[in-house]
């Protein structure tokens, strides 16, 4: 539903995707979709970027919407993310944070990244207290956001749970040999989530390659598994299959 500027957003006006995991008392997180907005075009509806060529007032208009609906304590620590491992922290870091993923240990800071194919990833501790959050794409999948991630929580691995959001499926993500050797080369088991195509490519399993990178890193308790983003263009913003596009968010915070 596509709500007119002055309307005032509410839950249901939103299409949320709210984790299904055991996540302490007091976390609170979801991911976006593209309903709820006022952006049109390709950047149809609630396009939360504002680096992608939407009109900068839809954009703000957009995230005044998305606070009000899910009544977050703060403005949400926005990136400038950059594909690469870089860790943000509350009140240490420069605003914006030039960063793809973010920790706090205090309650009322609100975690976030955007996406548009690339995998976000929650972060809680077993005993509450720690949060976080990471954008994954595969460069920063290979350059160990993630293992940056928990390291910077600063809690015992075991004591680490994760969620995996919507991202592009592994029968959308083709890759080249590059991308494969950059994983390989590392692991080789990780040859397992590339299936090879006629077209003498990659198709490439984003989420099976983050679970592995999180179990090497010490987190068994990984949850989700994430519609994929490219599939289903009602309801996902997907850069490999739109070029111009929007970005959803997934966020993180505690009470």
């Amino acid at each position: 539903m596509r709500l007119p500027p002055g309307a005032p957003p509410r839950v249901a006006d939103l299409d949320l995707i709210l984790p299904d995991w055991p996540a302490p008392a007091g976390v609170r997180a979801a991911v976006t979709t593209r309903s709820g907005g006022v952006s049109g075009g390709p950047f149809a509806s609630l396009n939360l970027g504002d680096h992608v060529g939407d009109d900068p007032q839809a954009v703000a208009s957009n995230r005044a919407r998305l606070r009000a609906a899910l009544r977050l304590p703060a403005e949400p620590l926005w990136l400038e993310q950059v594909h690469g491992a870089e860790v943000a922290r509350f009140g240490v870091s420069a605003i914006p944070p030039r960063a793809d993923a973010a920790v706090t240990d205090r309650a009322g800071e609100v975690c976030a990244v955007m996406v548009a194919d690339c995998l976000p990833v929650l972060f809680a501790s077993r005993s509450g207290g720690t949060v976080g959050i990471a954008h994954a794409g595969w460069r920063g999948l290979a350059a160990g956001v993630l293992e940056r991630t928990i390291e910077a929580m600063a809690i015992p691995p075991g004591d680490v749970m994760a969620w995996l959001g919507p991202a592009i499926g592994p029968e959308a993500f083709e890759v080249g040999d590059e991308v494969r050797a950059a994983f390989c080369g590392q692991a080789p088991a990780a040859g397992r989530h590339f299936v090879a195509n006629a077209r003498g490519r990659w198709w490439a399993d984003l989420s099976g390659l983050a679970r592995d990178r999180l179990a090497g890193a010490g987190v068994t308790a990984v949850y989700g598994d994430g519609p994929c983003t490219f599939a289903d263009p009602g309801r996902f913003f997907s850069y490999r299959r739109d070029g111009l596009t929007g970005r959803f968010a997934a966020l993180i915070w505690q009470d």
